[in-house]
């Protein structure tokens, strides 16, 4: 499992890639007229889109744990229902298909996003996720270790989807011509 710190860093990668997402899509809620020339609302459900990046990315765990009691213990097993893959992807696919018609839907497309950058960030470990049936590892290394990989790896991604949603891929570019020609001919 990743730390805390690490699910709250890919969070925010997380919820950067759905509110591009959506804010890409330019009228979430058209059934409610909000576009992208409806000013504040729209920019509102961008917003809030990102947050519950934030906030779905650490989800898995704190749906875990208990509230309703005084000693806040966990009411199920950790990585279970709260980590199933399917669930996740039916919020995030569920979502996508409300987006047009209602603009709230952004904040469970940018919810599912987080969770599924979670259950991302828990893959690499010996405990694994359980995507479709039993847990499933990748077993690269143990809870914890690598978390730096992991958060780098999610910003990448998030750098890689509003470059390419927002900037048709001109930073992307860049990038590449700055290599060739470091590593160009001498």
């Amino acid at each position: 499992m990743a730390s805390s710190k690490a699910h709250h860093a890919t969070g925010w990668a997380a919820g950067i890639i759905a509110a591009a997402i959506v804010g890409h899509m330019g009228n979430i809620g058209s059934a409610q007229g909000i576009d992208k020339t409806s000013g504040g609302m729209y920019y509102l459900y961008l917003a809030l889109a990102l947050l519950a990046g934030v906030a779905g990315a650490t989800a898995p765990d704190w749906l875990e744990v208990a509230w309703w009691s005084k000693r806040r213990k966990l009411w199920i097993t950790h990585r279970t229902l709260t980590h199933w893959g399917i669930g996740w992807g039916a919020l995030l696919a569920l979502s996508w298909h409300l987006l047009r018609e209602h603009p709230a839907a952004a904040v469970g497309f940018g919810f599912a996003c987080g969770g599924i950058m979670h259950l991302l960030a828990d893959w690499p470990n010996p405990l694994g996720v359980p995507w479709i049936g039993p847990r499933h590892s990748l077993n690269l290394w143990t809870s914890g270790t690598c978390d730096l990989i992991v958060v780098g790896l999610s910003w990448v991604a998030a750098f890689y989807v509003v470059d390419d949603l927002w900037f048709h891929h001109a930073h992307v570019r860049m990038l590449l011509n700055a290599v060739h020609v470091l590593t160009g001919p001498a």
